[in-house]
């Protein structure tokens, strides 16, 4: 088990958190693997989502929590990305208008239903169905709660993956980032770009002079957070470059650099799967190219001490 990691007994419940007027969201500890946050605007018209969860329990016990606060239904979910801890919940969101960005479709049918091994620990899923988004923009679409705007964005290039937007509610000043930002777990760039993350945070993310953001795992932040996930991401290619030159592969790399100031984070093995993207830059590979996901996971698991990575969804 991962240091930092609770047991499933240990583990606290998610909560939905008030961050403005009729603006929740909701956390899910302790941000590992697999147990992401959501959010949710509560309006006259109904309720928009931001995300779904993991799991079928865990998506129920989300919509029980949205239910507990308001009896409107919701009338949309956004998706920030095809990964299924933001998506496999989908199905359970009834009549509700499903929207991501075009390129969120493909990814999220072509890894199909989740599954645990033989990567991670043995997690009960529940009867999972895909559900794709059927509303889909290129750049960005705007979403209305009453008379609150929400700028749904693509963030413009891979980053934590190909297909990343963020919801931005510039008259509140919240920023509702997805997996763009992690605040107290390892940021995770495998199937993205070292330099895209950092690239969308200083010229996207930054500038919006955010007061209070949503992480995609973690608690509810300030904009500090940006800054610490840029300092990973700058170390991750640091230590890439000195590693790639000397001829260590990503695995020894992180062996011999380990995780320095960021030890503290939770799943401390991302890194193998990071410097396994940095090297694949270094090489020439473009931003969000293809690599070898499998390889690079097995390759964490043997950081791991051979043991599937600890999911406790």
């Amino acid at each position: 088990m991962s240091a930092g990691h609770p047991t499933h007994e240990t583990l606290p419940p998610a909560k939905a958190i008030e961050v403005s007027a009729g603006i929740f969201a909701y956390i899910q500890p302790d941000g590992s693997w697999w147990i992401n946050n959501t959010a949710f605007l509560v309006g006259s018209q109904g309720v928009v989502s931001i995300d779904a969860c993991a799991t079928e329990q865990r998506t129920r016990d989300y919509l029980d929590a949205i239910a507990a606060i308001t009896p409107h239904p919701v009338r949309a979910l956004i998706n920030t990305h095809h990964h299924g801890d933001h998506t496999f919940g989908n199905y359970l969101f009834g009549t509700a208008a499903i929207i991501a960005h075009e390129n969120v479709r493909g990814p999220l049918m072509a890894y199909g239903t989740p599954r645990s091994a033989p990567f991670w620990t043995e997690t009960e899923w529940g009867d999972v169905r895909l559900e794709p988004p059927f509303i889909t923009y290129a750049d960005e679409i705007t979403v209305h709660s009453d008379d609150l705007a929400c700028q749904v964005k693509y963030a413009g290039q891979p980053a934590h993956t190909t297909n990343d937007s963020y919801v931005w509610i510039p008259d509140r000043g919240v920023l509702i980032s997805g997996d763009l930002l992690f605040n107290g777990a390892t940021p995770f760039l495998l199937m993205g770009s070292i330099s895209g993350a950092i690239a969308v945070l200083e010229e996207r993310i930054k500038p919006l002079g955010a007061r209070t953001i949503v992480p995609g795992h973690g608690p509810v932040c300030g904009p500090e957070v940006i800054d610490d996930v840029l300092g990973y991401l700058r170390y991750v290619q640091r230590i890439a470059a000195e590693a790639h030159a000397g001829g260590l592969g990503p695995l020894a790399a992180a062996r011999e650099f380990g995780a320095g100031q960021y030890a503290d984070l939770l799943d401390a093995e991302r890194l193998v799967g990071n410097l396994h993207r940095a090297y694949a830059e270094l090489d020439g590979a473009a931003p969000g190219a293809h690599i070898d996901i499998e390889a690079a996971l097995a390759d964490m698991i043997t950081f791991n001490g051979g043991k599937p990575l600890t999911c406790l969804a």
